[in-house]
């Protein structure tokens, strides 16, 4: 069972568990939680009610074409590309869907990404999953007033067999354009810049 959908389950047992002793002994008017209760209740629901940063992840709802490049040594020529990204929010408003579908590398690509907000840590999270790997790699960040963004995040890489830690950053440059750059270590263990991919909102 994935981690999430154990996690919302875990909450909604736990909600039951909470109204259930109350409602349960009968009577036409059932009795007040007790003050423990009514806490632990708008604990769970103050953790599930969207807010200002979903607002702001729902304001990037729309679809985008793609520039993209690509690196595989420092100061090696880029590798071009192009696709095109839809975004839409999903489950009342708390996540937002991204499916990218282009080219990579000559050949056709498609991929499926989320990023929601915490209430609970504060943080920003992110998930994506491609037609070019069978795994997820799962990341975590913050943004500024301005909406930049800085993640880190691992996957797991085939020639290692482990996890490798990759840095993510976003930036609007303008209302309608996002520059998305990711870094990761490169053969000699050094960090460098891997991709770099320019939406413009359509």
């Amino acid at each position: 069972m994935p981690r999430s959908l154990a996690g919302s389950l875990l909450k909604a047992v736990a909600v039951v568990l909470l109204v259930t002793p109350v409602f349960a002994q009968g009577g036409k008017e059932p009795p007040k939680m007790t003050p423990e209760q009514q806490a632990e209740m708008e604990a769970y629901m103050k953790a599930g009610t969207p807010g200002a940063p979903h607002q702001a992840l729902a304001a990037q709802a729309g679809s985008y074409d793609l520039k993209v490049k690509s690196w595989h040594e420092p100061g090696g020529p880029a590798m071009e590309d192009g696709g095109t990204a839809t975004r839409k929010m999903m489950l009342d408003g708390r996540v937002l869907a991204e499916d990218v579908n282009g080219t990579m590398m000559g050949g056709p690509f498609s991929g499926h990404g989320m990023t929601g907000y915490d209430n609970v840590s504060g943080k920003y999270w992110s998930t994506w999953t491609d037609s070019m790997s069978t795994g997820l790699m799962v990341s975590e960040g913050s943004c500024d007033a301005q909406k930049a963004c800085t993640f880190t995040g691992s996957w797991n890489d085939p020639i290692k067999k482990g996890p490798v830690k990759s840095r993510m950053t976003t930036r609007w440059t303008s209302p309608t354009v996002q520059v998305f750059e990711m870094y990761a270590p490169g053969k000699d263990g050094k960090e460098m810049k891997m991709m770099e991919i320019t939406y413009t909102k359509k």
